[in-house]
């Protein structure tokens, strides 16, 4: 076993909706400006708070989640992207102590930072609120003893009331006020059915980050804030076994319509032998020249239907491809694209890559959502039968053709379904999956487009 000093904080909230991210960007960049080495983590599933730190702030934000990985997985994976940085901040999800199940608080930010020791930070929404904040702060710092939470930063709060809320309370609950951010209503971000905007539709999104890393400099203490970071212990790990085998290109579609990948995943790929080439279903007239599989992942193509269904020539290079016996894995937003339709809210069809059969519709609600155990029934691109791997569902809109390769559990319930149309050369479902919670399943998927290239 390997051990690495990383210092480290994770900062959290209350709840959804108190600012996490928008705190955590403009500390990320005035951190940066400070020409400090930052890496950027986020706990749980999600895709649109990574990209935000890469696409706005320059950082290659990767996800920490206790359902996909397994502790040591969590140790070596904080490790492996923590390498020569200065500073790691990790960025909550949802409510501190919320977990997968709603009733525990398995895989919360929570956690994640006793498993990892991490001090933590709490954002607290102070608006509309005075003495009252002391409450919150008292009830969230207590309600365990290996809270982990030494620091708070109040935001939304006037710099008046800020200054007369704080030393009551250091001085009444001995914990750290390292600053606040008031209310600045040129800087907020707008929001939809995912979670917040992607980084790339917000066009003033530098100057916004610009004012808010000004904001934070003045205003929170970034020096006690690295202080308490270089607190965090010595990280124990041990790196798995990963063979890189003869290279081949995988083509991987990114762009507005599809956006939505685990870092993790695609620098997995890489380390097992793929030679990963973008390409864009929006832009680019047909697939890459010599590639030997292909990555849908997912995102929004709801947003650009119109787009997609006139980019005929891409759509045809994909469906011949397919029934070629490319091998492909497409994921949620992709598994729309290669259906035959997608109808739009309004109820009109476009057509798309037609390489599976049925239609991907609006459902007008969240369809599954959730943390589920995948388990193979069928033999596939991913998984042999009988292999697990663990995904996540998050969807508007389903499908008249979900597949019935795998059988899909939430963890601690009964609830139940299946999912993903498979074979030996295609996994394409709904569930997004984390290569990491079964590595073999990454394997498989390189070695079966390092065959069809064999074969050619």
């Amino acid at each position: 076993m390997e051990t690495k000093n990383i210092p480290r904080i994770l900062i959290g909230a209350p709840s959804s909706g108190s600012g996490k991210t928008t705190v955590v960007c403009s500390i990320l960049q005035a951190l940066i400006n400070k020409g400090l080495n930052i890496v950027s983590f986020k706990c749980g599933p999600d895709y649109i708070d990574p990209m935000f730190h890469k696409e706005a702030l320059g950082l290659e934000s990767r996800n920490l989640d206790l359902f996909f990985n397994d502790m040591p997985t969590i140790n070596y994976l904080l490790a492996k992207n923590s390498k020569n940085a200065d500073l790691a901040i990790i960025e909550g999800v949802m409510g501190y102590y919320d977990g997968m199940t709603g009733k525990s608080y398995e895989a919360s930010s929570y956690d994640l930072a006793r498993s990892t020791k991490t001090p933590s930070v709490l954002i607290i929404d102070c608006k509309a609120k005075a003495v009252s904040i002391l409450a919150e702060i008292k009830g969230f710092k207590e309600l365990e003893s290996d809270s982990n939470i030494i620091g708070v930063i109040l935001n939304r709060i006037s710099p008046v009331i800020y200054q007369e809320i704080k030393p009551l309370i250091e001085e009444t609950l001995d914990i750290k006020v390292l600053g606040y951010m008031p209310i600045l209503k040129a800087c907020s971000l707008e929001s939809r059915h995912l979670g917040l905007v992607t980084a790339q539709e917000v066009g003033n999104l530098h100057e916004i980050l610009d004012t808010l890393a000004k904001q934070a400099a003045e205003s929170i203490d970034l020096e006690q804030l690295i202080e308490l970071a270089q607190t965090a212990p010595a990280i124990g790990y041990t790196k798995p076994e990963i063979v890189c085998g003869e290279k081949v290109r995988i083509g991987v579609a990114r762009d507005k319509a599809f956006c939505f990948y685990y870092q993790d995943n695609l620098d997995l790929l890489c380390e097992l032998g793929a030679e990963i080439c973008y390409f864009s279903p929006l832009e680019d007239k047909e697939l890459p020249e010599n590639i030997y599989g292909v990555y849908f992942g997912g995102g929004y193509p709801e947003l650009y239907l119109k787009e997609l269904e006139a980019n005929s020539s891409m759509r045809e290079s994909v469906k011949n491809a397919l029934e070629e016996g490319m091998p492909c894995m497409a994921e949620c937003g992709g598994f729309m694209y290669l259906h035959e339709t997608v109808r739009d809210k309004l109820g009109h069809s476009y057509k798309m890559a037609g390489a599976v059969e049925g239609e991907s519709y609006y459902a007008d609600k969240l369809v599954r959502f959730g943390y589920i155990d995948l388990e193979a029934e069928k033999p596939n691109l991913l998984c042999s039968e009988g292999m697990h791997i663990k995904g996540h569902e998050f969807h508007y809109w389903d499908s008249t053709n979900s597949g019935d390769c795998f059988h899909a559990q939430k963890p601690k319930r009964k609830t139940s379904w299946k999912c993903v149309i498979g074979n030996e050369n295609l996994y394409a479902g709904y569930p997004h999956v984390h290569f990491y919670s079964n590595i073999k399943s990454a394997e498989r998927f390189v070695d079966i487009c390092r065959k069809k290239k064999i074969k050619v």
